[in-house]
């Protein structure tokens, strides 16, 4: 653990648009950190909800506070870049505003990048909690384990150093949607990622946040694309024709998954996702597992989604029991999208 006199330190930043009611929580999960050395670099991004006003009152009541303020929606890439080119540190923590952190997250964190210079991303394992604040589901330690290209950590939950964010491009506005992917597999080219095996991070699904994310064919198209992209990356290519096609060509059909990706944050959050007409619509579907797959669930989430969200807590519980070691053993983990 750093010495309190060799504390680094760390610019948290949080882009806010309507966050009430669950403001407050993000907020003070973050000011009540054991680790106290850092500044608070938020943006509110032209909410409509009252949470400027609420974050003013913030900033009167702690000088770590430093509170900006849109009068246009910058949208997520827009703002998350904003809050970053506006910290002072060269130690970039993230935090979403209606998302929960571990008291101890800033302090193990900055453990590990104060430890190991080749280390140019660190994350931790999320469990994901309702607008209550409930516990729906154990953090997924299983995909810490396995070799993905799919990063298995939450956006809000990592912590970066600034200078490698820009070598790498920072957030791309052809990766809205899923810019945290992309930014985690940039990061990866030139540095190690590594995630701390514990549920630092609480992520909410909420009647709001999942409201923010309906299913347009602008949504469907970007969850797409995320997929298409991520293929290249198993395969150890480079997907930046693809992100200069999107610009201007749209998918008549796209990835079945897309439809079970988009539902599990409605499921998650109590909903019931009824999607079976859009994936028959839009579904790129074939006599393979993926179609398959995103029937038995699409129809399954709309008939009772409930059961659903038993049968992926049991699921996960098998899966998290195969994986018992990395729960046992609390060092960081590498991850590479490439499995390298």
């Amino acid at each position: 653990m750093i010495a309190e006199e060799e504390q680094l330190f760390v610019s948290v930043v949080m882009p806010v648009y309507n966050a009430l009611p669950h403001l407050d929580e993000a907020m003070r999960s973050m000011l009540d950190q054991t680790y106290r050395n850092f500044e608070f670099v938020i943006l509110d991004d032209a909410s409509t909800d009252g949470s400027a006003e609420r974050l003013r009152e913030w900033a009167t009541k702690d000088s770590r506070i430093r509170l900006f303020e849109s009068d246009a929606n910058l949208g997520p890439v827009g703002s998350s870049n904003f809050v970053v080119e506006k910290a002072k540190s060269s130690i970039i923590a993230r935090m979403d505003a209606d998302d929960v952190c571990r008291d101890d997250r800033l302090q193990l964190q900055t453990d590990v990048l104060h430890g190991h210079s080749e280390v140019g991303l660190v994350a931790s394992a999320f469990e994901i909690i309702d607008e209550f604040g409930q516990r729906l589901r154990e953090p997924e330690l299983w995909r810490v384990a396995r070799k993905s290209a799919f990063a298995p950590f939450g956006h809000g939950s990592i912590m970066f150093r600034r200078d490698l964010f820009h070598q790498v491009g920072g957030y791309r506005a052809e990766c809205e949607y899923w810019e945290d992917q992309d930014l985690a597999a940039r990061f990866a080219a030139v540095s190690e990622v590594r995630i701390i095996p514990l549920a630092l991070y609480q992520v909410r699904q909420w009647s709001r946040k999942t409201q923010a994310t309906t299913f347009s064919e602008r949504h469907e198209n970007a969850v797409d694309l995320m997929y298409r992209c991520v293929a290249r990356l198993e395969a150890n290519q480079s997907y930046d024709d693809l992100l200069l096609q999107s610009r201007s060509q749209s998918p008549a059909c796209i990835d079945p998954r897309v439809f079970i990706s988009l539902g599990s944050r409605q499921l998650w959050a109590g909903k019931r996702p009824i999607l079976l007409r859009r994936l028959l619509r839009r579904g790129k579907l074939g006599p393979d597992m993926r179609t398959f797959s995103a029937l038995i669930w699409t129809i399954w989430a709309s008939v009772s989604p409930w059961t659903l969200r038993l049968f992926l807590r049991l699921l996960l519980d098998v899966k998290n029991a195969r994986a018992s070691r990395i729960a046992a053993d609390p060092r960081p983990i590498r991850w590479s999208p490439t499995g390298k």
